[in-house]
């Protein structure tokens, strides 16, 4: 998988730059702008390259068929998004029950433009008291890194206002879809 992760992207011209891991062995991953499918290939390689074993949640139509078996493979966390309530809770245990976990959760909650981003990654980690990674892909660079890691205050509106504008000036595959 490290081979091809690092065939794809020199292939494509990406490079992985910019900031530092977090240190912390357990913390909620941020991806954003999420404005593409392509964000994925782009996301799991660089993981790969990073050595970062991540899990993600996803949409639970991605997991059935064929590919299932590979998304769940691939780190996949299926999601019913019909009634997602008990999320934020169950993600809370994990990270109490394990040594090491990375959790990736895109903020905008998908590909559309989105006025708002959703707050259950920020909740999650409040919650389960980690800090927040900043990972970033930049299509008009192409390169992908981090910024530097966030520790929520617990004050929300201050919070995501701060993480938004750590991002404004990477942009998406399609920039007019970002926040």
């Amino acid at each position: 998988m490290l081979f091809l992760s690092w065939a794809w992207l020199t292939l494509a011209n990406w490079k992985v730059v910019g900031g530092e891991i977090p240190k912390e062995q357990k913390f909620v991953l941020i991806a954003a702008p999420h404005t593409s499918n392509w964000d994925f290939p782009f996301l799991i390689a660089m993981a790969c390259i990073l050595r970062l074993e991540v899990y993600w949640m996803g949409k639970d139509t991605l997991f059935f068929g064929p590919f299932g078996p590979i998304m769940r493979w691939l780190g996949g966390i299926p999601i019913n998004r019909t009634s997602a309530q008990h999320v934020v809770q169950s993600t809370v245990d994990a990270f109490e029950n394990a040594e090491r976990l990375i959790v990736v959760i895109p903020p905008e909650g998908t590909r559309s433009k989105v006025r708002q981003w959703k707050t259950g990654f920020y909740r999650i980690a409040v919650a389960a008291n980690v800090p927040i990674g900043l990972s970033f892909l930049d299509f008009g660079r192409k390169v992908g890194g981090f910024l530097p890691t966030f520790y929520p205050t617990g004050d929300i509106e201050k919070d995501i206002a701060e993480i938004k504008d750590a991002y404004k000036d990477i942009k998406g595959k399609y920039p007019d879809m970002s926040r």
